[in-house]
């Protein structure tokens, strides 16, 4: 049996493959000093199981998840989120989540359906670099199979 995937960190999930997703990601390792997130492209089998252990079906790779603890956000309400735990002034971002959500997300769907055309995309998922690969969520953090 392959165990859950420790959630003791909240985890962002992102298009492994985006170029504005893996700047994003870059952003909050560098303004997140503490090492509070862990990170997951959304196209790994970690973050398959990660989803499935929250409840969270039928996803894209459009989305930014953020899953915290047994609760998930995506869009901009995970951003928004993120964004309120980096280190001043980037947490000032999350005032933002003051604008009605519907019209926040429909500014970040905007910006989704078009990133490959603006920012580019790569061949595979980000390598993480050693300085920050524990951060990362591999899929050996799900445990073994058993035979039992």
């Amino acid at each position: 049996m392959i165990e859950s995937i420790p959630r003791d960190k909240p985890i962002l999930l992102f298009d492994g493959v985006c170029n504005l997703c893996n700047g994003s990601i870059q952003f909050v390792i560098d303004h997140d000093p503490t090492g509070r997130f862990r990170f997951a492209p959304l196209q790994s089998e970690a973050a398959e199981r990660l989803l499935e252990d929250v409840g969270f079906h039928g996803y894209d790779f459009d989305t930014f998840v953020l899953v915290d603890g047994d609760d998930y956000y995506t869009k901009s309400e995970a951003a928004l989120r993120v964004a309120s735990e980096l280190e001043f002034p980037w947490s000032l971002a999350g005032t933002l989540r003051v604008i009605p959500r519907p019209i926040r997300d429909a500014v970040y769907d905007a910006v989704a359906s078009y990133r490959y055309a603006i920012f580019g995309r790569k061949a595979q998922c980000m390598v993480p670099t050693p300085e920050v690969r524990e951060r990362f969520v591999e899929m050996d953090a799900m445990g073994a199979e058993s035979d039992d």
